[in-house]
Parts: C-alpha cells; structure tokens; sequence
C-alpha cells in the first residue's frame, strides 16, 4: 500500500498532467505559434543582399494568412515586422499563449555555396533534463498562476519521481513534433521537388523553452545561388508556406480531433489509466483514418544501399517495406490506419535497437 506521502505526490502529479494538458491540448480551438527567426539588427544568414530575416518573415506571414482561414485555428505570432525578439522572448510568448504548436522557421548559411536542402529540427532528447530545467525556471509563466501555490503545495521539481512524470510528457511532445516534422519535409519533397536533409534532433534552445510540441524548419541554405534566388522568390515562399500549412492542417486533424485526440494523449502520458472502451474507440478512429484515406508508417532507416526486406536485415522485424526517393532508400516497419496502433509498432521498432525511427503520414 503506497504511504501518504508517495499518494499526496501521486495526486500532485496527475493535478500536474490536468494542469498541463489543460492548457497544451486545448481542443476547443487549435492554437499555433509562428515565430520568423532573427529580425531587426539580427539579419541571419546573408548572401548576395538575401536576408534570413526578410525571407522568414514573409513566409510565417504568408503560413499565418493561410491558417486564419481554417475558423477552427487561431494564430499567435512572435513578430509580424522587422523587430528583434530574443529567444526568451519568443518562447514566453508561445507558452503564455498556452499554444498548441510552436513553429519556428529559419534559412541555414554557411561558407559552402554547394550546401543546400531543406531540413526541419526537433527538441533533443539528450538535453532533456536541462529542457525541463528552462521550461520550470526561465518560463515561469506556464507554471506561475496565481493559486500555483495553492494548488501545487509539495510539488517539488528536483523529485526524481516529478522529473519521471515530465520526461514521459516530453517524449509525448518528442513523438508528436516527429510527425509533423517529417509531414513537413514530405511535402518539400513531393509538393516543391526540394532536396531534404531530414528530420533531425538537435538541442535548440528555443524548442527546449517551449512546453508543447514544435519544429525548428530550416527552409534552404541562402548561400547556395540557386536555392538562395528560390528562398526569395515570391513562388518560392507561397509553395513552402503551403507545403508548411497543410503540414500543420494535418497535424490538426491527426491530433487534435475533439474528444477522442484528448483522451489518446492523456493515456499516452499516464499509461495506468486505461479506458476499458479503447479498443473500441481505436476502432472508431481507424474508420474516420480509413475515410481519410490516411495511413501510417514507422520508417526505420534509410541509405543507399538497397536491402532485402527479409526480418533478418532488420533485426527480426516483419512487414518492412522500402520506398526510394531520388538515391535514397528508406525502409518502414508496418502499416496502420489507427495512429495509436503505429505509436506502438514505433516502441517495438525502438525496442528492437532502432533509436531514432519515427512515425511517418501518408495519404492516398
């Protein structure tokens, strides 16, 4: 039997999930922070008079502009002029929003002019325990309402147990901004005929600071002469605000559907409350999919070598299948039309030795 102690934590703790899920999975109206990197004396990468900061700007407003029309979203901007926002800032805006997405767009420059592709950042899970130090001390604002104390009396951050609790909330967010990220870069591929460098996980301080899923994108390198000329093209930034916005259209509709998208998340981070009509509801959901003509994959790996698709190069996994793009082969472990479904082929794929494999959307 658990002390009185350990249950007046336990309580604490699921007061903490309600608290947060509260405010990052409103489902009455889905709530998206676009934040355009660098601004005023903070130009980004320059080449040949091509600024990150101009680039960036257009391209949120024109990501925004798209979204206000959906009367089920509503837009919250970081910066709508030529204005300096640190990135302090910028997070405190998106968590004082109580926002359901945070996305950052930004153009990559180096010294290289052959450098070039698209490529869109998550949180890395190897700063964890420093995200959650950001999120409690420097972003206060989530945590700091006026009966915090009231509510909250005994909470303490430094617990192991607490800091548990937060990590299994933070790679709920992890695998969510997987999705959306990889939806994204999809759609550069297909939509745009980009090159992708992929999704990836780096430690930016800016998605650290955010207590909700989110992406950093890097829309091209502005150094390369031909993706540079494309980054500041009026066709160039109306295709990549599109691709970007139906990306996060998507991500709406696959997360945030109502009732259903709420109760799936709240069993993702407190796996001992289980609904004893989940795997009716599952069904439920894997109709609407079917519907929707929406499906699900875990892709594994990629390279490019060709591979048999046999368990045995796959460390016993079955039902692989291989997609090639350009010179790349990338290579998916199952088919699900239920997302929850493919949440856990993804934790056998990962089970299995397969660490960075992620969720990927498809649609016939």
């Amino acid at each position: 039997m658990p002390s009185k102690k350990n249950t007046k934590y336990l309580s604490l703790l699921v007061l903490f999930f309600t608290f947060s899920f509260g405010f990052s999975q409103n489902t009455s109206k889905f709530k998206v922070v676009l934040d355009a990197g660098h601004g005023g004396e903070d130009p980004g990468a320059i080449k040949n008079g091509i600024k990150e900061k101009d680039i960036v700007l257009d391209v949120v407003l024109k990501i925004g502009k798209i979204l206000e029309k959906n009367n089920s979203i509503e837009v919250v901007y970081t910066r709508k002029t030529d204005v300096f926002i640190g990135l302090r800032e910028r997070a405190n805006i998106a968590n004082k929003a109580k926002a359901n997405l945070f996305i950052s767009v930004h153009c990559n420059g180096v010294k290289s002019t052959a450098a070039r592709g698209t490529e869109t950042f998550v949180m890395g899970m190897s700063r964890t325990d420093t995200n959650l130090d950001i999120a409690k001390k420097e972003n206060g604002v989530i945590f700091l309402e006026k009966d915090y104390n009231e509510k909250y009396k005994g909470f303490d951050p430094n617990n192991p147990e607490t800091l548990l609790g937060l990590k299994i909330l933070q790679e709920e967010f992890l695998d969510q901004s997987i999705s959306l990220a990889s939806e994204i870069e999809t759609n550069f591929v297909k939509n745009n005929n980009r090159f992708s460098r992929g999704v990836k996980q780096q430690p930016i301080w800016v998605l650290d600071a955010t207590v909700m899923p989110g992406v950093l994108i890097e829309l091209g390198f502005v150094t390369h002469p031909e993706e540079g000329k494309y980054l500041s093209s009026e066709k160039g930034k109306e295709e990549m605000s599109e691709s970007i916005s139906n990306a996060i259209v998507s991500y709406k509709n696959n997360f945030f559907n109502g009732v259903v998208a709420e109760r799936e998340t709240v069993e993702n981070v407190i796996p001992t409350k289980v609904d004893s009509n989940s795997e009716s509801n599952s069904s439920d959901n894997s109709n609407n999919e079917k519907s929707n003509k929406t499906y699900y994959k875990v892709q594994i790996s990629a390279g490019t070598k060709k591979l048999d698709t046999k368990p045995s190069n796959f460390k016993g996994l079955k039902q692989i299948s291989v997609e090639k793009d350009k010179k790349v082969y990338k290579y998916f472990y199952g088919e699900e039309t239920d997302l929850v479904a493919c949440k856990k082929k993804l934790e056998e794929a990962k089970k299995k030795g397969f660490t960075s494999a992620y969720i990927v959307t498809f649609t016939k």
